[in-house]
């Protein structure tokens, strides 16, 4: 089956997506195609954008709200849960701390119209 292929809008400062394995150094490529498990509960969709990612302008990156200090889980099931153990359990599910797992092809704008790698 050939690659499907998706459109996302990427903050411009936004860092390049890295490698599968490598740091994740929020790019945001993942959640902006689709949101993980949790996100879906949050989104309340499986597809496009998850609405817990958030730009932080401090940091020059995306990062989930699910694990800052906003709440952005009150559509999530987690009234009864402690602040603490809800972060462990959203950060286990999201796989923080694992490396990027998104094998994703990012393509700039010229990609999109079909004039990525022309030589010269």
């Amino acid at each position: 089956m050939p690659p499907r292929e998706q459109v996302i809008h990427i903050h411009p400062e936004a860092p390049p997506k890295p490698a599968e394995g490598q740091p994740c150094n929020g790019c945001g490529v993942c959640c902006l195609a689709e949101p993980c498990p949790v996100g879906v509960l949050v989104s309340r969709r499986r597809t496009g954008a998850c609405a817990a990612l958030k730009w932080s302008e401090a940091g020059g990156r995306y990062v989930c709200g699910l694990m800052g200090e906003a709440d952005v889980t009150a559509a999530a099931p987690r009234p009864f849960w402690p602040r603490r153990l809800w972060r462990h359990w959203v950060r286990r599910v999201i796989a923080s701390g694992i490396g990027c797992d998104a094998g994703l092809e990012v393509g700039g704008p010229a990609a999109a119209r079909g004039e990525g790698n022309k030589s010269c």
